[in-house]
């Protein structure tokens, strides 16, 4: 008893949430999903991908409609999302980049919940798990189900052997029990089943679809159906300036290939996009299956849920497959924060944020203390519903050097070279148009520098795969 009234004054001295039982640490459970883009129902009401568990959960508390990811690349993103910190202030701007030997002291917001008490359980994609897992940190764990290697078929469902590597597939996938994510999710609800009360649960939840390759079973694709091709424009890249058009030489390849597959195979790029689509929607059903759990077995006033993606993904936008740019579609994201007796349901906040604010708003929802060194602000005040004062735009990084702005209007990006792109949101939302050599910008562009890094990490040394 003397604990919980302890914790009950700290609670109160913080300002943190009245939880019904307000000495009671909240569990927490904290999903993560991979390469969701911003073209699912969750954001776009006329989207054909359905998000029906996405919208569900949305309806609990808060969408934040105009979220975007630290950097367009798992590692920095996810690095810079799970300790507070951004990719200039770690050198952590790719995905080799060895982020734990760059901060080996700095505590992940695992750690921070370990240290306050929790029981911390993971499973499936939360740190990047290229190298054979080789980034996974295994302190930010009491336990931790690693990703299942889901097997590849022995020819490309895609019948094209010829083309790019093994992840470049897409298609349907026979046994929905051999999937990766399947075999997360039962680990997830395992893990709640069996929490025991004696701590609170922090369960994170690491969804590897919809990532490559676009495996999914049939019965997804039959729900999406025919899905319309994403927008394009003839011609779009011609007003790009060489530092967006030096980043998108390094990945012009899938698209490429992309065209020219289709011109051999007719109706190899609309498979490819409809494959995504079913990927989403799997991706979708297994949040739903982990809701139910939470709603089975947690106390509702007691339980914070948190949702996000660790950045976008282009399905031919701006001849663009891939992430790795600083356009909208690789970087604008799904982002779910519900927090009983703070979050009104199915609220909606307009206002930009980017995923560093992801840190250092948990803990302060759940009474911890500060941490002060962190790059992003706590949300709490949005979360709240009080979005007037908010004036900071979002902050994206791809590469040293290489940063965009998003405001509720403007995406603005300056990259490495000095070279810029302005787009105006209002009438351009495919961001056809790059107006930032236009003069009467000018002003608007000078008053977004300000928040430009001025003082950036160099890259750190790249991790070598485990032996």
């Amino acid at each position: 008893m003397i604990k919980k009234i302890s914790f009950h004054l700290l609670v109160l001295f913080l300002g943190a949430v009245n939880f019904t039982h307000a000495f009671d640490r909240p569990n927490v459970i904290f999903i993560a999903i991979d390469d969701m883009n911003d073209w699912i129902s969750l954001l776009d009401p006329d989207s054909p991908i359905k998000t029906p568990n996405l919208e569900r959960l949305a309806s609990k508390g808060m969408l934040f409609t105009h979220a975007y990811c630290p950097s367009p690349a798992c590692n920095p993103s996810r690095v810079s999302i799970l300790t507070g910190l951004r990719p200039s202030t770690t050198g952590v701007y790719g995905n080799n980049s060895d982020w734990r030997g760059a901060l080996p002291n700095r505590k992940t917001i695992f750690q921070k919940f370990k240290d306050f008490g929790y029981s911390v359980k993971g499973a499936g994609k939360i740190f990047h798990h290229k190298l054979n897992g080789a980034f996974h940190d295994g302190p930010s764990f009491d336990s931790f189900q690693h990703m299942i290697p889901q097997p590849h078929p022995a020819k490309k469902l895609n019948n094209a052997p010829e083309y790019g590597s093994i992840r470049t597939d897409w298609g349907i996938f026979p046994k929905e029990e051999d999937s990766i994510d399947y075999n997360t999710i039962e680990y997830c609800i395992d893990s709640i089943k069996n929490s025991n009360g004696d701590k609170p649960l922090f369960l994170a939840c690491g969804i590897y679809r919809p990532h490559s390759p676009f495996f999914a079973p049939k019965k997804y694709h039959s729900i999406v159906g025919d899905v319309p091709m994403p927008k394009r424009k003839t011609n779009d890249l011609l007003d790009l300036p060489e530092g967006a058009s030096k980043l998108h030489r390094s990945t012009k390849w899938f698209w490429q290939g992309m065209q020219k597959l289709d011109a051999k195979m007719p109706g190899s790029y609309r498979d490819f996009v409809k494959s995504y689509a079913a990927c989403c929607a799997f991706a979708d059903a297994q949040v739903g299956k982990l809701l139910d759990e939470v709603e089975r077995s947690l106390p509702k006033d007691n339980t914070v849920i948190v949702l996000w993606s660790d950045h976008g993904f282009h399905l031919g936008e701006k001849d663009h497959i891939e992430k790795f740019m600083l356009w909208e579609k690789s970087t604008h994201v799904p982002f779910i924060f519900v927090v009983p007796g703070m979050t009104e349901e199915g609220s909606l906040c307009k206002v930009p944020v980017d995923l560093t604010v992801l840190y250092p708003t948990l803990l302060e929802v759940c009474g911890m203390p500060r941490d002060r060194s962190c790059d992003g602000v706590s949300v709490l005040p949005l979360l709240r519903g009080n979005q007037e004062n908010w004036e900071r735009p979002a902050l994206m990084t791809y590469k040293k050097g290489n940063h965009a702005l998003r405001t509720e209007r403007w995406r603005y990006i300056r990259y490495a070279d000095g070279t810029e792109e302005l787009y105006d949101h209002e009438v351009d939302p495919h961001e056809w148009d790059n107006i930032a050599q236009k003069p009467e910008y000018s002003g608007l562009i000078n008053g977004y520098k300000k928040w430009i890094p001025e003082n950036e990490k160099d890259q750190v040394p790249n991790l070598k795969r485990k032996k």
